[in-house]
């Protein structure tokens, strides 16, 4: 029997419409819209929907519409295809809070919120601190944390077979855009980000975030959700809070969460939310999974179809 993991996308996936033909097609995606507006204060759909691109990728109104497009997605494809069951989730850093909600561990409104105020907390910190990252095309692991040693950064995502993304103080982004470069790599670029995500230099949103996570109820997923941190399923409510707050400073493990997936025999893979850039990188994980996504009317009524064969 094939077992299927669903897939939360993470920043950077954001894009002006997203989500707009599904709350045009679907009253329950528009219902979702203007519960998120209500618990929230402010008005994310128009914002998602609308832009101006400038607006939608501050950290603090992507994060909340990022999860929000994902969530919409996951219901919707739970109402078109009830017969659905799916055995694990996980999402790429602020992903992982819309898999968690996905599993029951948390509810939608406070996930929302909880995004939202992470979303701030990380723009302060950005704020504060003379940050960046880049991506590594090319080069494997090993000579990639060579380079941040020498440089003085950190490796900050571990996405897939040839593609890391590095994190830290400007000007040593700098340095290591040149040193990993020298070693080989296919490429070496400056990303177009607020600060050094996944970094030393968040540490000022931790204590922060631990105090929002405080408040909301976090039970127990109902299926295994995997650990950005970890690259493991999630624990106990309390260890749940302790990794997403050390997840603000963690490398993300996302090609290794992925090999635990494959190697628990999982084989179906659903990517929900705006992008496919998790599709992309299970194809340079394991190019015989089988992957779907959705994102917007065109990819649910396709997904739908293809899963009900």
């Amino acid at each position: 029997m094939s077992k299927t993991a669903l897939l939360f996308a993470g920043q950077g996936a954001q894009v002006v419409g997203m989500g707009k033909d599904l709350a045009e097609k679907f009253a329950s995606a528009k219902t979702w819209f203007d519960r998120a507006n209500t618990a929230l204060g402010y008005d994310l759909a128009s914002i998602c929907f609308n832009g101006p691109e400038s607006e939608l990728t501050k950290t603090e109104n992507a994060q909340p519409g990022i999860f929000l497009a994902s969530w919409i997605a996951f219901e919707l494809l739970k109402e078109h295809l009830p017969s659905l069951g799916f055995e694990a989730t996980a999402g790429l850093s602020l992903g992982e809070f819309t898999a968690l909600a996905a599993a029951g561990a948390m509810n939608f409104e406070d996930g929302l919120r909880v995004v939202r105020q992470r979303g701030r907390f990380m723009q302060e910190a950005c704020d504060a601190t003379r940050g960046g990252m880049a991506a590594v095309i090319g080069l494997d692991e090993a000579p990639t944390r060579q380079v941040c040693a020498e440089a003085g950064v950190v490796l900050a995502n571990l996405n897939c077979p040839g593609q890391l993304v590095i994190s830290g103080e400007s000007d040593k982004i700098t340095k290591a855009v040149e040193l990993a470069k020298a070693k080989g790599a296919k490429r070496a670029i400056a990303l177009p980000v607020a600060g050094a995500y996944h970094s030393p230099l968040m540490a000022g949103a931790r204590s922060k975030l631990l105090a929002e996570l405080a408040k909301i109820n976090i039970s127990v997923p109902v299926v295994p959700v995997i650990s950005n941190v970890t690259a493991q399923p999630h624990g106990a409510p309390d260890e749940i809070r302790a990794r997403l707050v050390e997840q603000v400073t963690s490398s993300v493990l996302w090609e290794k969460s992925m090999r635990h997936l494959l190697a628990q025999g999982f084989t179906r893979f659903i990517e929900l939310g705006p992008g496919t850039a998790l599709s992309g990188f299970m194809k340079r994980i394991d190019k015989s999974a089988h992957l779907f996504n959705v994102s917007d009317a065109a990819s649910l009524e396709a997904t739908v179809k293809a899963l009900s064969i």
